[in-house]
């Protein structure tokens, strides 16, 4: 989620690529009439609601060309920032995070959608609250991921535990199922759970399940979730911190080889497996249940973020860019966005029938339970401090995790920089 602004010439140099791949310029007229807009977005062939989105669109809208400009994944943020800072008119441009999100919409760089934004109906809209700034609105929301537990329905039936048994799980009985889970060793060796190198999958679970404040610069509501992380580390229920980042490991990797049996995701990670599975690419047979809570009284709290589509205050062709935000938000996106095997920021029962109906996707009572969590916490708060927060807080959860810093010191010290250095 970090991303700053690469030094001025490498920055001209992705701005110039752009350029020549379609980032900006003219010749938007065909010779048909149609007016064309150009969407920023990234990895166009992996991320399926992309095709989804601009096909329903274009197919409603015959008058409007969509033209994706296609960014890596990695790189998306500097792009787009630089993009932005150089004038670039691409008319639509993806929010990926909200954090992002906040930085564009307070400098002034898109163009307002509050008039749209308060035809939505915010308890139907996931994630609809978290673009508001001030009363103003920048971008509209299509497309709602949060954390669920996927499991390995095949590696769980092997140690002869019931399916059911993960729909009221809590930390410290993950803990427990995970270590009874592991077996055998190096090349062989198959891990209880796997959670990924992301702060997120510690910090963001803390502060949604205890009410903490990621920007408080107090931090002491982490401690229970490192203390668990780390003794799962230290056991080998969980593969080291280190192995997972030097060799750049995949969750995808660990989960659909069955080299994982447990693991905290978000939703997102269902429309990869639906397609590795139709593809041939993994034949893992798996499930979802709710993310593990702190304590089982039937209340399921996870935390999660919101995708949305946002109009460059540059654009050429503002309209037309509005109409295909407003679309992608409406009811016919969000039925093409569940078509796709992704979770659309507009829920109702018909939307969640049609998710569930596709082929490959766990239907029973436990995923539908994960699809139905009582509260979905924003995993960064936005604010203009959340970028140089969420950079401390990454830069710390790396010592904790290595053991480069004890629990204890890593803590003081993420709220002794948050407090001088942000606040």
């Amino acid at each position: 989620m970090k991303r700053h602004l690469v030094p001025t010439l490498a920055a001209a140099a992705a701005l110039a690529l752009l350029t020549a791949c379609g980032g900006s310029g003219s010749s938007d007229q065909p010779a048909d009439g149609a007016q064309t807009i150009k969407v920023a977005l990234w990895n166009y062939a992996t991320t399926p609601e992309f095709k989804a989105i601009i096909d329903g669109f274009q197919q409603a809208n015959p008058t409007i060309k969509v033209e994706p400009v296609d960014i890596l994944a990695d790189d998306y943020a500097e792009k787009v920032t630089t993009m932005l800072a150089g004038g670039d008119t691409t008319d639509v441009l993806t929010m990926k995070n909200v954090i992002d999100y906040s930085r564009f919409g307070t400098r002034g760089q898109l163009l307002p959608l509050t008039d749209e934004a308060k035809k939505l109906d915010p308890a139907k809209y996931s994630g609809l609250s978290a673009y508001d700034l001030e009363g103003k609105y920048f971008a509209l929301p299509y497309r709602q991921d949060f954390w669920v537990l996927y499991y390995n329905k095949a590696l769980l039936k092997q140690a002869g535990v019931e399916e059911s048994k993960l729909q009221n799980l809590t930390w410290d009985g993950y803990a427990t199922l995970a270590k009874s889970l592991t077996k055998g060793d190096g090349g062989t060796k198959v891990y209880g759970a796997y959670q990924h190198t992301w702060r997120s999958v510690v910090e963001a679970t803390a502060a949604a399940q205890t009410g903490g404040d990621l920007l408080s610069g107090d931090y002491g509501f982490f401690k229970d979730q490192y203390s668990m992380t780390l003794d799962l580390q230290k056991n080998g229920t969980l593969m080291p911190w280190a192995t997972a980042s030097s060799q750049k490991v995949t969750y995808n990797t660990m989960f659909s080889t069955g080299k994982a049996v447990l693991m905290p995701m978000g939703t997102w990670y269902a429309s990869t497996l639906l397609a590795d599975t139709k593809s041939g690419k993994t034949k893992v047979e798996w499930g979802m249940a709710p993310l593990p809570q702190r304590a089982s009284d039937g209340k399921v709290t996870t935390f999660g973020s919101p995708t949305a589509f946002a109009v460059n205050k540059n654009s050429k062709h503002s309209d037309a860019a509005k109409k295909f935000v407003e679309w992608a938000s409406s009811e016919a996106g969000a039925m093409a966005v569940a078509k796709a095997g992704v979770t659309p920021a507009l829920t109702s029962q018909q939307i969640l029938d049609t998710y569930f109906a596709l082929p490959g996707v766990p239907n029973g009572e436990v995923a539908k339970q994960a699809f139905k969590p009582d509260k979905v916490v924003l995993e960064m708060p936005v604010s203009d401090k959340s970028s140089d927060v969420d950079q401390i807080l990454t830069e710390e959860h790396e010592l904790i995790m290595t053991g480069e810093k004890s629990l204890d010191d890593g803590l003081a010290e993420m709220s002794k920089r948050v407090k001088s250095e942000v606040r």
